[in-house]
């Protein structure tokens, strides 16, 4: 049992594939064991893990915390998303970039975001359920985001009549952040 990981497009990202055995009952698949993600490069020491129940066009995002940020690692257990890291690492080459990744219950991959990047994703399938396990405790007031349309960054949501909340919607632009933090 074992894990294939390929890097994504900014560095730091990481998008893994575990090893799935199928047979006439269903499929069993490990998505976290902490000695084998640390030898490809996944230190991951959890203290939280919760998901999300999410319905199609939803976006959610691009979230992250101003003080002890997390470390992410995302997978769809059912239906079909594009999730986004957002580089906010200060003096990073590639900072306001961002790297989008099909998850969903079919190609079972999971995106892997460390600290230093806003996160969101978007529903393309009829419901998603969505699975997060961090490092990092959660840090209620440093709790904040960029807002997901942000001309700026101008990500390529895939979706048609985005349904957002108040909160998200609401949140800061990068210039703003940048200005307030220089980064994370």
């Amino acid at each position: 049992m074992g894990f294939q990981i390929r890097e994504g497009n900014i560095q730091g990202l990481k998008i893994i594939t575990p090893d799935v055995f199928k047979d006439d009952r269903g499929y069993f698949l490990k998505y976290y064991e902490k000695e084998m993600l640390k030898e490809i490069g996944v230190d991951l020491d959890i203290a939280e893990s919760f998901e999300t129940m999410s319905k199609r066009n939803v976006i959610r995002g691009m979230h992250f915390q101003t003080m002890e940020p997390q470390d992410k690692l995302v997978r769809v257990i059912s239906g079909e998303i594009y999730d986004v890291a957002v580089d906010i690492r200060k003096n990073s080459p590639t900072y306001g970039h961002y790297d989008m990744v099909r998850l969903s219950d079919y190609n079972r991959e999971m995106f892997y975001i460390p600290a230093g990047f806003a996160h969101g994703f978007c529903v393309v399938s009829d419901v998603a359920i969505v699975s997060y396990t961090c490092r990092g405790r959660y840090i209620g007031q440093a709790d904040t985001g960029i807002v997901y349309n942000d001309p700026d960054i101008a990500i390529n949501w895939p979706v048609e009549n985005p349904i957002v909340s108040n909160k998200d919607a609401g949140l800061m632009t990068l210039r703003t952040f940048y200005d307030q933090f220089q980064g994370l």
